[in-house]
């Protein structure tokens, strides 16, 4: 029999206070623990998540129908196996640093609790990451699933919890609302015993967490350019590129959102994509697509994100030819009324052409400019000097080359450091530009002994200017004015 829940708000709201109370108390004892403890509690968190990864990668896929099994699968043992090896050594807990030179040493102190906000399309790996960092960094967390993700957010955190308790540890230290509701969502980031926000949804949330009055680490929307300069390895970059924007059907916000290169190779690049399954929709074609990717709102349409480019096509009343991986629209605008100029997760991309590398660089920074600052971008070339002078001018934190953009920005194709919480810096309105890891849920208290007294600074100093002549008193000098002016009249 089904229960129907009255006042679901309040209930959840009531539920937030509760996961507060227990997190808060299993955190303060999980503090009393040294390096060693809390690498053992992080790592049998990562093992227990690896060994579970395509089960939950399956649910995710089942419950959200976003992207592709398969594909969650590889994320999710990014989230757990890669994520543990690159954090493992890290020092977070008790003396972290130590300069005997300086007679200086630093100490590592967890924020404490975390809240952690889930999105739906990238559920269980979020959950996984999130954990793995929290936990390293000695902090609790408390997850606020996205509702569509509910089900397969909670049975990671159960699949967590059963780590935590096989080692005799609290299981409060990671935890879930089961209601997931704004309220107890707003109830979780505005507790006066949270000290520490991770966002990772839409701008709506992002901008709730930093108005809520708890320090807050929120990641903004991508929206990446792909730029494919003349000198570029034509095939290799295309490759690249759907390679990036398929994966898991463009759901991570690093994936490329669209494509910018130069009349001079205009046609190859074309005959490239369409030889590697990409599709140039004609114009009336392209305006029917272009009508359903965004929703009422002018927000991304939700019912396409992660689906494939056949699923898309139909949806827009379009056929297009059988195994068509990418759909690309021609473009030449930018701007909030033209889709194919922003943030799209789905394999869809924008198709822009510009006559030399200079004005690709402006198109570029002007697709950033309309969403996705600070985010991540990538260029395919073999000139050196323009890739430096992109890595110089482009307003984003990650500027990828050569290599697929979403892979290489979450640090699975690159030396970047692993995570799927990505920062966009200030001019993304984020308070960092970090692949975030466990050194962002820490504080550090530095301990500096004495090295000079007060007569050393004194000595020390340069010696100051020798005595100013002294200054006659104000009526004095005007006296010895008014006498010089009459001599010179009397003179005259």
């Amino acid at each position: 029999m089904t229960v129907e829940v009255k006042d679901r708000d309040l209930v959840s709201i009531q539920e937030a206070r509760n996961l507060v109370m227990a997190a808060d108390a299993a955190q303060r004892a999980f503090a009393s623990l040294d390096q060693s403890g809390v690498d053992s509690a992080a790592g049998a968190v990562a093992a227990a998540c690896e060994a579970q990864a395509e089960r939950l990668a399956r649910l995710a896929h089942e419950e959200t129908g976003f992207g592709r099994w398969e594909d969650k699968l590889l994320k999710n043992l990014f989230a757990s196996r890669e994520v543990w090896r690159s954090v493992r050594d890290l020092r977070t807990v008790g003396i972290i640093r130590e300069d005997p030179a300086g007679r200086t040493f630093e100490v590592g102190v967890p924020v404490g609790l975390v809240t952690a906000l889930i999105p739906s399309t990238n559920p269980t790996s979020t959950t996984m990451f999130k954990a793995l960092i929290a936990l390293k960094a000695g902090c609790a967390v408390i997850f606020s699933p996205h509702p569509s993700a509910r089900g397969c957010i909670m049975e990671t955190v159960s699949v967590i919890r059963g780590a935590l308790s096989a080692l005799g540890l609290p299981v409060d230290l990671v935890s879930s609302l089961s209601m997931p509701t704004k309220e107890a969502t707003a109830a979780l980031m505005r507790h006066e015993r949270m000290n520490l926000i991770l966002a990772t949804g839409g701008n709506a949330m992002v901008h709730a967490a930093y108005s809520s009055g708890t320090p807050a680490i929120g990641v903004g929307p991508g929206n990446g350019p792909a730029y494919i300069e003349r000198s570029a390895d034509i095939p290799l970059a295309v490759r690249r590129i759907f390679d990036s924007k398929t994966f898991d059907n463009g759901t991570i916000c690093a994936s490329e959102q669209s494509i910018v290169t130069e009349t001079s190779i205009r046609r190859e690049v074309m005959d490239e994509i369409g030889r590697q399954g990409g599709y140039f929709l004609p114009p009336g074609d392209s305006e029917r697509v272009e009508r359903v990717l965004m929703g009422p709102g002018g927000t991304m349409n939700a019912k396409l994100v992660g689906r494939t480019a056949e699923h898309i096509a139909q949806t827009a009343g379009v056929t297009v030819p059988p195994g068509t991986r990418v759909l690309l629209g021609q473009e030449t605008r930018v701007g909030e009324k033209f889709p194919y100029s922003r943030e799209k997760l789905m394999p869809v991309l924008g198709f822009f052409v510009e006559d030399d590398w200079e004005k690709a660089c402006h198109k570029c920074i002007e697709i950033l400019s309309l969403e996705g600052a600070g985010h991540t971008m990538a260029i395919h070339s073999r000139d050196e000097a323009i890739i430096r002078e992109f890595g110089l001018k482009k307003p984003v934190s990650r500027l990828i080359v050569n290599a697929p953009a979403a892979l290489a920005a979450i640090g699975a194709a690159s030396a970047l450091a692993p995570s799927l919480t990505l920062g966009c810096g200030a001019i993304g309105h984020n308070s960092t530009s970090d692949n975030v890891g466990p050194l962002n849920l820490i504080n550090i208290r530095r301990v500096a002994y004495g090295l000079r007294e007060l007569d050393d600074l004194r000595a020390a100093a340069p010696p100051g200017p020798g005595p100013r002549p002294r200054e006659a008193p104000p009526d004095q000098a005007f006296d010895e004015l008014v006498r010089l002016v009459m001599e010179r009249l009397a003179s005259g």
